[in-house]
């Protein structure tokens, strides 16, 4: 089995729920850390859902700042990363692991 440690995603947010990361077919892949940061001078929220299910939902996160969330999630092929935000102003970063 052949480990990958990556980037799953980094971008923008969209206004509408989005697939951010699919998991590729014969493989388990486990997110370890999610940071999201709001480049606007007002707050914002933020919704992520693994498996169309809600890790956070519309959470609030502060003008100019950066959420952390640190955690061990194991989600198998074709699952799914989704994430919209209030604001285009606020990233994505999601990094993880991918196990062949």
């Amino acid at each position: 089995m052949a480990t990958t440690t990556k980037a799953l995603f980094r971008g923008a947010a969209a206004l509408t729920s989005t697939t951010l990361y699919t998991v590729p077919s014969s493989t388990t892949t486990v997110i370890t850390n999610i940071a999201v940061c709001n480049n606007a001078s007002s707050a914002a929220t933020f919704t992520i859902l693994l498996d169309d299910i809600e890790l956070q939902k519309d959470s609030t996160i502060a003008a100019n700042s950066t959420a952390y969330i640190d955690l061990k999630q194991v989600l198998d092929t074709t699952k799914t990363i989704k994430g919209l935000a209030s604001a285009i102003t606020v990233d994505f970063h999601i990094s993880g692991v991918e196990i062949a």
